[in-house]
């Protein structure tokens, strides 16, 4: 028999009281959760939407360089994936034509350049500030530890690039 004030609000030897065996199962739950979304990211296969990745050579930029302005419109190493983004897309929004390569991107054209073998590739750019750019084409992703850190590495690279809209 329980007395005195813990008998009164139901304390004792009865166990865990119900509230935390539910905090135990949402834990248990949200854990196996995070788990099985980590071997998903590990194991599924890359799909992409497209094998394109975007690079625009944007409107000014010669006249941007002409002006003295050291215009860093693109990296001086561009990483791609084979089977996931091997394709280099180079889009020309400027007034004048642009070489990459030994291709003369025309103002308005765009350049669409696939890749098929994992290599190191250097090409001659007029829209780099050095004329130089690298494009390094890496094998495709193996599953497991590979993948999810490709998967990792995408997504925080586009949260990082992606810009809050503000309202007016």
């Amino acid at each position: 028999m329980q007395s005195g004030l813990a008998g009164s609000i139901g304390i004792g030897m009865q166990g865990p009281a119900p509230m935390t065996r539910r905090l135990r199962r949402v834990a248990v739950g949200v854990v196996v959760a995070a788990l099985a979304a980590l071997a998903w990211a590990a194991l599924a296969p890359i799909v992409p939407d497209s094998h394109d990745e975007l690079f625009e050579i944007p409107h000014g930029t010669w006249a941007r360089r002409m002006a003295g302005d050291k215009v860093e419109i693109l990296p001086s190493t561009i990483r791609l994936t084979l089977g996931a983004n091997d394709v280099l897309f180079l889009p020309n929004l400027d007034d004048v034509p642009q070489v990459f390569g030994p291709a003369l991107i025309m103002p308005g054209q765009s350049l669409r350049l696939p890749f098929e073998v994992a290599s190191t590739y250097s090409f001659a750019c007029s829209a780099h500030a050095n004329g130089q750019l690298n494009v390094i084409v890496d094998p495709p992703i193996e599953r497991g530890w590979p993948t999810l850190l490709w998967r990792a590495r995408h997504w925080l690279g586009k949260a990082s690039t992606t810009v809050p809209q503000t309202s007016r």
